[in-house]
């Protein structure tokens, strides 16, 4: 992600909701493309942009951008940069020149920043010898493009903006016009004999662009055929990477109602010398351009120290390793069930991945990580790959299972790029077994082997699922650090289960540093610090000794009650996921659980567990936590942030507002029928209590109550409490009237936060601002506790909130009446509430609800309690 460190030096590129801020990538003046003396940029076939009179010899990155080719001749180079495709050209016919005078100082696959130099040639050279020293930057593929802004005047190379970019919101290439699904059987197919191509130099930049111009006319797929190695024809890019030179043979295929057309079309051009200056000029077809707003976001600063800032997620500090998680390959069953099932499951999966990719591109581009956000672009073009998804429909036709023949497919194609000369091309295989490898394990979820990783290993990421962590030796981990997800997201709830050290949302420049790099994850403060001097290492040790005394003192003391000083007794149960975490409950002094996750038994498989597994599974937890611990069972939770690929949900714009936990299980009968008579049937095992999650209508909280009772009475087992989660506005602001028929309330806080504030807990650039002590949620849960005390209901806590040293003071005052934290955190809450007084935590919760922010909150509980 660029960054300002030096206000001389050069500018940022900005990349941000649709936009793209270019810097000049040559020292000169600029000159309108429409001045150009060549009819390829100045009738914009190659695409639009600006020219440059050059003053320097220097060309230069415009942005972050990653290569994908080095012309031969080495006087052109083509970038990528937030799924634009940009071509940087110096001077005219300058390909002629074979190469000479020109020295390119990167190539094919490199990354480069705003400013890095791309390329040097011999001014006095090529100005004698060439037509012009015109420099041209275009955007060849410009149906992405909405508008374009270029700048005027004298410009430095790397400091000065030349051209502001405006995409279209989604700025996704269309679809080739022919050879799309549903097409007649009677398209035409036609194919071209052996063409030698004509132009003296090739299909470089200007010869491509008359090519990509003319190919555009038709409504035909039209694809230029070199050694078995096709391109696509409508782009510049494509063509240029074929590296057909002067004198080579291609073949054309094209396909639709107008194919013989086309065919002789581009015949015509590849027959014609199109390095002469004299040649026609096909009629542009770029779209008009419309004017947009620029965009305001920044990019977060730099930490002076160069230590890299997240968001706290798990307290704690810890010395280590860099160890970055790698995707690794499942063994999959090869026969598969029914081919229309397979299908949609794989169908399924593949619109999970593409969700995924488009939140993680829109992040990283409101980062202003150019670069990365390039990539997921282009990870998104390969999932819509129409060979890999039409050799994976092939075999599931044929009897395979979805996960096996999508394997199949993706891996096949990735070994055919392997292949390919060109390292740009070749490096796309990466790509597409990454890509692969996300459906995959949206399919069937990773292997259950375990991670090998090192001793004293900072585990780094993108993001990591429950499947990440359940092998995770925690001798070896030390920490998690994560570029995806907040405070409140999955990660931090794993990272506080462990009870190791984490941040989210971190700078996305942690995914480049060294495995083995020395690093200081420090998770009470949100910081990575790569490369510590001795001291600091010895500072963070310090401190790690400091913090395992004192949590040694409270684990000593964690089977004594959490009482306050003044008498008053507190509830202390915890957050578990599944029969692991239940055992070891007892061990903390925790006195039952108060959220049992049950989405551990949903997800990661291919089909929903059934009722006796399921029973199976909850009456072992309530048996490991024996007949005096109240176990909470929240009902299934999914949708939003939690999707499972074998519901077959539909795509929804925003997954947070649609169907999602109590509303998804209502309108599938059946997979909620089966968890209600699972939890009821292991009832009898224990102290056992459920509740129904994203509650909003008493509508809902009927319909969930009345398939309870109905189910109850066919099992012929006692009642049990049923309560709801109060997570939406609406419930906390009725919560009176909720209170008069449910016999519970439990506050999700992390959800109940992102609903008050309309703000995306899993967002790492808001993630600074999803604060759950923001007196807006304080008050709701004011509100929510009032309501349930009217009618002798008990409240509790189950988000992240419960383990928060500042938040359990306020909690208290409110009249929260139980609080369940992770696993780990249970004695710390226990020895905090012992510390306190009711009274005068009465008091710290009525000044808090005045507050300004949870800042604000935050320094009102240190005044008062250190």
């Amino acid at each position: 992600m660029p960054q300002v460190t030096d206000p001389t030096g050069p500018g940022p590129t900005t990349v941000d909701r649709g936009a793209l801020t270019l810097l000049s990538p040559i020292s000169g003046v600029v000159v309108p493309l429409d001045e150009v003396p060549d009819p390829a940029f100045a009738q914009r076939l190659a695409g639009d942009g600006v020219s440059i009179d050059p003053l320097s010899d220097l060309v230069v990155a415009p942005c972050d951008a990653l290569v994908r080719l080095v012309h031969r001749a080495g006087h052109a180079v083509t970038i990528e940069a937030s799924g634009l495709e940009i071509v940087l050209h110096v001077g005219l016919d300058t390909v002629a020149l074979g190469g000479e005078g020109f020295h390119p100082l990167v190539k094919s696959g490199d990354t480069v920043r705003a400013g890095d130099p791309l390329l040097r040639f011999d001014i006095d050279l090529v100005a004698r010898r060439a037509r012009s020293l015109l420099t041209e930057m275009v955007i060849t593929n410009m149906d992405v493009v909405s508008a374009l802004r270029p700048r005027s005047g004298r410009v430095v190379g790397g400091r000065d903006v030349v051209l502001e970019v405006s995409l279209h919101d989604q700025h996704t290439a269309a679809a080739p016009a022919g050879n799309q699904a549903g097409e007649p059987a009677s398209v035409d197919v036609v194919r071209s004999a052996p063409i030698i191509v004509a132009a003296e130099t090739g299909l470089h930049a200007r010869p491509a662009a008359v090519i990509a111009a003319t190919a555009r006319r038709f409504t035909a797929d039209v694809r230029l055929v070199k050694d078995g190695r096709e391109a696509n024809a409508r782009s510049v890019v494509s063509i240029m990477a074929l590296e057909v030179g002067g004198g080579d043979t291609v073949s054309i295929v094209t396909r639709g109602h107008d194919a013989p057309a086309a065919l002789a079309a581009i015949a015509e051009k590849l027959a014609t010398n199109l390095d002469a200056a004299s040649g026609a000029a096909p009629t542009p077809s770029a779209p008009a351009a419309r004017p947009t707003a620029p965009s305001s976001d920044v990019p977060r600063p730099v930490r002076a120290d160069g230590a890299l800032v997240g968001v706290p997620a798990s307290p704690g500090i810890a010395v280590g390793q860099v160890f970055r998680l790698r995707q690794d390959d499942v063994v999959l069953e090869e026969k598969g069930g029914e081919p229309a099932q397979e299908q949609r499951a794989l169908d399924a999966a593949i619109a999970g991945a593409r969700g995924q990719l488009e939140s993680l591109q829109q992040r990283l581009t409101k980062e202003a990580d150019a670069n990365r956000a390039a990539i997921f672009a282009a990870h998104q073009e390969l999932l819509e790959d129409p060979e890999v998804l039409e050799r994976a429909a092939t075999q599931i036709r044929a009897g395979a299972s979805a996960p096996f023949a999508w394997q199949q497919a993706y891996t096949s194609q990735a070994e055919r790029l392997v292949a390919l000369a060109n390292p740009v091309l070749a490096g796309r295989a990466t790509d597409l077994r990454d890509i692969g490898r996300r459906v995959l394990h949206l399919l069937v979820g990773r292997a259950e082997a375990s991670l090998d990783v090192p001793p004293e290993s900072i585990l780094v990421a993108e993001e990591l699922t429950p499947s990440d962590t359940a092998s995770l030796d925690r001798t070896r981990v030390r920490g998690l650090c994560t570029t995806m997800g907040s405070a409140t997201s999955h990660v931090a709830i794993l990272a506080r289960g462990l009870g190791i050290p984490a941040i989210a949302g971190t700078d996305p420049r942690v995914l480049d540093l060294t495995p083995g790099t020395r690093v200081i994850i420090d998770g009470d403060h949100g910081t990575l610090k790569p490369s510590p001097t001795a001291e600091e290492e010895a500072a963070a040790v310090e401190r790690q000794q400091s913090d395992e005394r004192r949590r040694h003192t409270e684990l000593s003391a964690a089977a004594e009650p959490a009482t306050t000083r003044d008498g008053q007794r507190v509830e202390v149960v915890a957050n578990i996921g599944g029969e692991r975490e239940a055992a070891r409950v007892p061990e903390v002094g925790g006195e039952g659980v108060g959220l049992l996750r049950t989405e551990f038994l949903f997800m990661e498989r291919r089909t929903a567990p059934n009722e006796d597994e399921q029973a199976k599974a909850y009456e072992a937890i309530a048996r490991a936590l024996g007949p005096d611990r109240i176990l909470v069972i929240r009902t299934l939770d999914v949708g939003g942030d939690k999707p499972i690929p074998y519901l077959d949900l539909p795509a929804e714009e925003n997954p947070f507002l649609g169907e999602r936990g109590v509303r998804l299980t209502l309108a599938r009968p059946e997979l909620f029928r089966a968890q209600v008579r699972a939890i009821l049937r292991a009832s009898p095992a224990g102290k056992v209590a459920m509740m129904f999650p994203m509650i909003a209508m008493l509508s809902e909280w009927r319909a969930a109550r009345e398939l309870v009772e109905r189910e109850r009475a066919a099992l012929g087992v006692p009642p049990i409490p049923v309560g709801i989660m109060v997570e939406t506005a609406a419930a906390a602001l009725i919560a009176e009237r909720f209170a008069r028929e449910a016999d519970f309330f439990s506050i999700g806080t992390n959800d109940l936060t992102q609903y008050t504030l309309a703000m995306d807990r899993s967002n790492a650039r808001l993630a600074p601002q999803v604060d759950t002590l923001h007196p807006a949620v304080l008050r709701l849960i004011e509100r929510t506790v009032a309501g349930a005390h009217q009618h002798k209901r008990w409240v509790g806590i189950c988000g992240a909130l419960a383990g928060d040293p500042n938040a359990i003071p306020v909690l208290l005052g409110l009249g929260v009446n139980e609080l369940s934290a992770d696993v780990p955190l249970v004695p710390a809450v226990k020895a905090r509430i012992r510390a306190l007084s009711m009274a005068e935590c009465r008091a710290t919760a009525l000044e808090a609800l005045d507050a300004a922010d949870g800042a604000e909150v935050r320094a009102i509980v240190a005044r008062r309690h250190g």
